[in-house]
C-alpha cells in the first residue's frame, strides 16, 4: 500500500522532489515547457516526464501514462499551477488565459475523484472576483464530498531559508488531513528560521560572469562596469541602492522611491526574500550576494529554495534561473507530503473510495464513464476568470 502521485505542473520538479522525500511515489510529471525535461527527468527518476499542456488532457489520458499502480494504492494529484497569472504584480492581465488551467484541474478532479489533492499558489488566487476558477474548484470539491483545508503559509515557517507566502490547499475523500504545524520561528520550542548564511555561506567565492569549475550551477550573471561599481558601493549584509551617490542612481529611481530592494544585497542572518524567475539578476530584486560583488548564483538560488546541492538544473543561466524561481520549495512539499502519509496510515482496514481506478486496468487506460458524482459544465474547461 502506497501513495502514487501525479505532478500536473511539475516544472523542474520541486513538488516531485519534496513528495519523494516524504515517501510518496511520484509516477509522472506533466509540464508544457520542454526546457524542464532534462532537469526533471535526470533528477527524479523513475518518475516520467510528459510534455503536454494540461488543457489538452483528460483524467483518462493522464492516467494512461501512469504504470505500476497496485490494487491497494492511493492516488494523489498535485496541482501547483503557474502563479504569475494570480500574482499581485500581474496587473495588466497579460496571462489571463493561463488562469483557465485551474478550470482544467477542476475537470480532471471531477473526472477521476483522486484520493488526495495538493494545490499551491499565490494567496491572490483567493481574491479574484466573481465565481472564479478557485471558487469553482472549491464548489466541485464540496459536491464530491471532499474534506478540504486551505490557508496561506510562509515557507520560512517550515524550514525554507526564504520568506515565501503561498496558499496551500489539501483535500481528501476520507477524513480531514491534519495540517502540519510550523517547525521554525522566533519563539521556543520552534527552531530558529533558516537563514541565508545557513543556506549559501558554504559555496566557493565567485566573480560576476564566472562559472565554478566543479560546483554544478554555481554560475553568476555578468555585470556591466557601472553595475559592478554600484555593487562595490553597496554595503555588505543588507545594503541597498539608497547608499549610492546621486550620480550612480538610475534615471527612473531619481524621481521614484519605490522598489527599494532592487540592486540590494541579501542579509546573512535572515531568510531571503521571495525568489522569482529572475532571481539571479540584480535589477529584479534584493538578489545581491551579502558580500561578494555580484548577484546570487543559480546554485545559491536553488539552495535558498531548499534543493540539495546534487540537484542539477539544465539550460542557460536564464533557463535554469526560471526553473528555480518557478519551483515549489521541496522542503515545504515534503512537510505536506508527510501528512498524506500519516492520513493513509490512519486508513488501514477502512473501505477505500477509488473511482479513478475505473480508468486503470493492468497499466492500461480503461473505457471512460460519466463523471462521479458531479459533472461541471462543459464550458468550465475553457472559461476564463
Amino acid at each position: 500500500m502506497s501513495i502514487v502521485a501525479v505532478d500536473m505542473f511539475c516544472g523542474a520538479g520541486g513538488v516531485t522532489c519534496g513528495l519523494s522525500r516524504a515517501g510518496i511515489r511520484v509516477a509522472l510529471g506533466v509540464d508544457n515547457r520542454e526546457e524542464c525535461r532534462l532537469t526533471y527527468a535526470l533528477n527524479n527518476s523513475p518518475a516520467k516526464f510528459l510534455r503536454e499542456d494540461i488543457r489538452n488532457l483528460t483524467g483518462r489520458k493522464l492516467l494512461s501514462h501512469v504504470s505500476g499502480i497496485e490494487e491497494d494504492d492511493y492516488l494523489l494529484l498535485a496541482a501547483c499551477a503557474p502563479c504569475q497569472p494570480f500574482s499581485q504584480h500581474n496587473r495588466r492581465g497579460r496571462d489571463a488565459s493561463q488562469r483557465t488551467v485551474l478550470c482544467c484541474v477542476e475537470n480532471i478532479v471531477g473526472e477521476l475523484c483522486p484520493d488526495f489533492l495538493f494545490l499551491e499558489n499565490v494567496p491572490g488566487i483567493q481574491n479574484v472576483s466573481g465565481f472564479s476558477a478557485f471558487r469553482r474548484l472549491l464548489h466541485t470539491l464540496g459536491m464530491l464530498k471532499y474534506k478540504v483545508k486551505f490557508q496561506t503559509v510562509d515557507a520560512r515557517d517550515y524550514g525554507v531559508p526564504q520568506t515565501r507566502r503561498r496558499l496551500v490547499l489539501l483535500a481528501s475523500v476520507y477524513n480531514d488531513v491534519e495540517w502540519p504545524m510550523p517547525t521554525h520561528g522566533n519563539d521556543a520550542p520552534l527552531s530558529p528560521f533558516v537563514t541565508v548564511r545557513d543556506a549559501i555561506s558554504r559555496f566557493p567565492q565567485l566573480n560576476a560572469g564566472e562559472s565554478h569549475p566543479t560546483q554544478a550551477n554555481h554560475v553568476a550573471a555578468r555585470l556591466s562596469l557601472r553595475n559592478l561599481r554600484r555593487m562595490q558601493l553597496t554595503k555588505a549584509d543588507g545594503g541597498s541602492r539608497m547608499e549610492w551617490p546621486s550620480e550612480m542612481h538610475l534615471k527612473c529611481h531619481r524621481t521614484h522611491d519605490g522598489h527599494p530592494d532592487v540592486y540590494g544585497r541579501l542579509r546573512w542572518d535572515a531568510p531571503a526574500p521571495t525568489l522569482t524567475t529572475k532571481c539571479t539578476s540584480l535589477s529584479n530584486g534584493r538578489y545581491g550576494h551579502p558580500e561578494q560583488d555580484r548577484a546570487i548564483s543559480v546554485r545559491e538560488a536553488a539552495a535558498l529554495q531548499g534543493f540539495d546541492d546534487n540537484y542539477i538544473f539544465y539550460g542557460m543561466i536564464q533557463d535554469a534561473t526560471r526553473q528555480v524561481g518557478n519551483a515549489v520549495p521541496p522542503i515545504l512539499t515534503e512537510r505536506f507530503g508527510l501528512v498524506f502519509i500519516e492520513a493513509v496510515n490512519g486508513l488501514r482496514g477502512k473501505t477505500k473510495r477509488v473511482p479513478w481506478r475505473r480508468f486503470v486496468s493492468a497499466g492500461r487506460a480503461a473505457k471512460p464513464r460519466s463523471r462521479f458524482p458531479f459533472a461541471p459544465s462543459k464550458k468550465v474547461g475553457t472559461q476564463a476568470l
